[in-house]
């Protein structure tokens, strides 16, 4: 069964990763995202429980 050679998978396999991790990776993280998160605080909002007329 030729899928249990792990022969060509493997550098294939490697290839791929280091291919990633060398030239795609330092791209993808050299973009700044275009919304920055915001330090405004969150305002919480109490909603009052109901009455329930069986209780």
């Amino acid at each position: 069964m030729p899928q249990l050679n792990p022969a060509p998978w493997f550098l294939i396999m490697a290839l791929s990763w280091l291919t990633f991790t060398l030239i795609i990776q330092p791209k993808l993280l050299s973009f700044t995202p275009t919304n920055t998160p915001s330090t405004k605080p969150t305002a919480t909002t109490h909603t009052p429980s109901w009455n329930w007329p069986w209780t």
